[in-house]
């Protein structure tokens, strides 16, 4: 029995399982040999000499979008739209077969946006080079899910659960769980929250799955089973996700506004150029980024030429991103803005900077 049938047959045994007190232990056991056997899919078979076969795409600009969707559904023309490259875009089904990479030029940043193959049912299993499509997914910065308005929400359910299979969790952040495996002296699990979707039995249950004896586990929170699993296979990432709805102009009113209302989620149509400029908005928004201008003593502030930043960033990355050796020289700096109590503010390397603070650097 392959690894795909061994899947589907744990994925039924799943579905067909009550979900009550007496099933817990075996739905948690079901649990981990599936998220095995998915581990085992991505990877692929270890034989020496193999080459992967992927979409080579360099990784360039301030921020790396993915844009990920069934056939058909419009990111080829949100590419055109908002980039300077020429995607071929067409009423068929599999218009694109590569990946085509583009710049979106917003805020003073150049965001890469990455129009991906339309993906398919099972991509995850590796249907339709669904394989390599999510591969580039995982080195993405954020995902932009396109989904087709009159399709309402199935779409958007079927490519979480793909995506999911792979180990790409959406707006979720990393389940607060210490784990670090030992060489003896037993497991030690300890937890600071009441545990009301696990015990001692079913975790030992899990780690055991895993040929795990002997190692410290401490939970932070209330957990469950799939947060465990998710902490002891380590391979996951947690990615913000925006649902972009296009084709609003085929639906009618009602279902925009409810589709509008919904969370992470924003209704275009690239055809008619219709609420782009609040999808831009909503991508700088979810890639947290932030642009900061350079002052030189004596002279105006230059706001031609912003230095793009991750939100949280401080005055010592603004010193490295203007020089690396600047730090060594570095004696205060002065800065205009949200940020300060007063402008202007004389601050030191661990003043956090926001979006279009003005920064004087004074040397030594």
């Amino acid at each position: 029995m392959g690894i795909l049938e061994k899947i589907s047959e744990i994925e039924k045994e799943i579905a067909r399982t009550q979900k009550n007190k007496a099933t817990e232990y075996h739905l948690g056991l079901l649990k981990a040999k599936l998220a095995k056997y998915r581990a085992q899919l991505i990877e692929g078979p270890k034989t020496a000499g193999q080459k992967g076969e992927g979409f080579d795409v360099m990784k360039s600009g301030d921020a790396r979008v993915a844009m990920i969707g069934f056939p058909s559904v419009g990111k080829s023309t949100l590419l055109n739209k908002v980039t300077k490259t020429h995607s071929e875009s067409a009423s068929y089904e599999f218009t694109t077969l590569t990946c085509i990479p583009g710049v979106i030029e917003y805020n003073g940043s150049n965001i890469q946006l990455l129009d991906l193959p339309g993906i398919i049912e099972g991509a995850a299993a590796g249907k339709g080079r669904g394989r390599q499509v999510i591969a580039v997914a995982r080195t993405a910065d954020m995902i932009l899910m396109m989904l087709d308005a009159t399709k309402g929400e199935v779409q958007k359910e079927l490519l979480t659960k793909e995506l999911e299979a792979v180990g790409i969790r959406l707006n979720c952040r990393k389940p607060n769980i210490y784990f670090k495996p030992k060489k003896g002296g037993g497991l030690s699990i300890t937890s600071t929250v009441p545990l009301t979707h696990l015990n001692d039995k079913l975790i030992n249950l899990i780690l055991h799955e895993y040929k795990i004896f002997n190692g410290e586990l401490l939970f932070r929170e209330d957990a469950t089973a799939d947060d465990l699993i998710d902490v002891i296979v380590g391979n996951r990432i947690y990615m913000r996700c925006v649902y972009c709805f296009n084709k609003i102009d085929c639906v009618s009113i009602e279902e925009v506004d409810r589709l509008a209302r919904l969370p992470h989620s924003v209704v275009t149509c690239c055809e008619l150029d219709l609420n782009m400029d609040g999808l831009l908005e909503l991508i700088w928004e979810y890639l947290a980024l932030v642009r900061i201008f350079t002052k030189k003593r004596g002279s105006p502030p230059d706001f031609e030429d912003g230095i793009i930043l991750r939100r949280g960033a401080t005055i010592e990355h603004v010193c490295h991103a203007i020089h690396r050796q600047l730090l060594s020289s570095f004696k205060y700096a002065v800065v205009w803005g949200a940020s300060t109590k007063h402008s202007p503010q004389r601050v030191g390397l661990s003043h956090t900077v926001l979006h279009d603070d003005v920064v004087q650097v004074i040397k030594k």
